[in-house]
């Protein structure tokens, strides 16, 4: 697929200076900076506009709100909000927001919105155009009795290391694989936005279904019915930021 082109809305220079730069790091075309709503609205109105495959919008900015301007623009381009407050999150995906990034914005957990962003554009191409862009589902091979089979990563709510064995699992069902350590399944899929969260834990952010607190400073994550992993208290607010509100 082709970069992502992308417009930038933030009051504030040195937040829409940073996130630009991530951005153009992650592999995207910056198509515009702006300071206010009102800037984008009047961009996205000027003649001659090339269009542009999403927006990265600030909520709280002078003059109209990063809300006021998305309920302007229905049929626009897909908004991702990024912003310092939690407390909008509801709201924002009331307005199909495409994704919510807090303040500051971590490489991995912009690397998954980007993702979905892309995978949006490749459900709203036609059956002609999606030729030679999906690529087969990831896969792996586990031990079953004498032999293998390949299971499919999309699958998988995390991995588990436990005596030089690591195992996949899916909620409560483990599945022995050839791996020896979490870093092999790491390097078997960078681009999964894979999560350490124990030294023997290594977690699918997209899977957790819920969160709550745990001991002071930690939290626990549902990743299928009465099934919780506890997270580290190092790990606990590099969590929180990259698991959808």
């Amino acid at each position: 697929m082709a970069p992502l082109k992308v417009l930038v809305v933030d009051d504030e220079p040195l937040a829409r200076e940073r996130l630009s730069r991530l951005l153009q790091e992650a592999g995207c075309t910056i198509a515009g900076e702006l300071e206010n709503g009102l800037a984008l609205l009047q961009w996205l109105e000027a003649p001659n506009k090339t269009g542009v495959d999403a927006i990265f919008l600030d909520i709280q900015m002078p003059g109209l709100s990063g809300m006021e301007v998305l309920a302007k623009i229905p049929d626009g381009p897909p908004v991702v909000f990024v912003t310092a407050f939690s407390s909008y999150a509801v709201r924002a995906f009331e307005l199909t927001a495409a994704d919510y990034l807090l303040k500051p914005v971590f490489e991995d957990r912009l690397e998954t919105c980007l993702q979905r962003l892309r995978e949006q554009l490749v459900r709203r191409l036609n059956p002609s155009e999606l030729r030679g862009l999906l690529r087969p589902p990831a896969q792996f091979p586990i031990r079953v009795k004498d032999g293998e089979i390949y299971l499919e990563l999309e699958v998988v709510t995390h991995f588990e290391l436990e005596h030089d064995r690591v195992w996949a699992c899916r909620g409560a069902s483990r599945y022995l694989t050839r791996w020896t350590a979490l870093s092999d399944v790491e390097q078997a899929f960078p681009d999964d936005g894979l999560l350490r969260i124990q030294r023997h834990l290594l977690l699918r952010p997209r899977m957790v279904r819920g969160i709550r607190p745990a001991s002071v400073g930690r939290i626990k994550v549902m990743v299928a019915p009465k099934v919780e992993l506890t997270v580290s208290r190092a790990m606990t607010p590099r969590a929180k930021e990259r698991i959808r509100p």
